[in-house]
């Protein structure tokens, strides 16, 4: 016979694992533990890998073409004041 789900232990993580979506580690110090306890052990369970999180290479644009692309669009839009202009006077 098996027990009723309702006497089960409760899934207890463990130190390490992370909370949620992966965005807070869980921190586990001694009851009553100073600030200065805390501090200690934020910055020794701190590890490479967390730093690699923040230091990742993301896609970009080179400037050369989103410089041209600038460029471009004042042009456009000089043309569009220029016409804008002409139009007017000659009404």
């Amino acid at each position: 016979m098996t027990k009723p789900n309702s006497t089960q232990r409760p899934n207890i993580r463990r130190q390490g694992e992370v909370h949620g979506g992966g965005a807070i580690p869980l921190l586990r110090v001694r009851k009553g533990a100073s600030l200065k306890a805390l501090y200690a052990a934020a910055r020794r369970s701190f590890s490479a890998a967390d730093l690699q999180k923040y230091t990742e290479n993301e896609d970009s644009i080179p400037a050369r073409l989103l410089l041209g692309e600038f460029e471009r669009l004042d042009r456009e839009e000089m043309k569009k004041r220029k016409s804008k202009a002409r139009n007017g006077r000659s009404q």
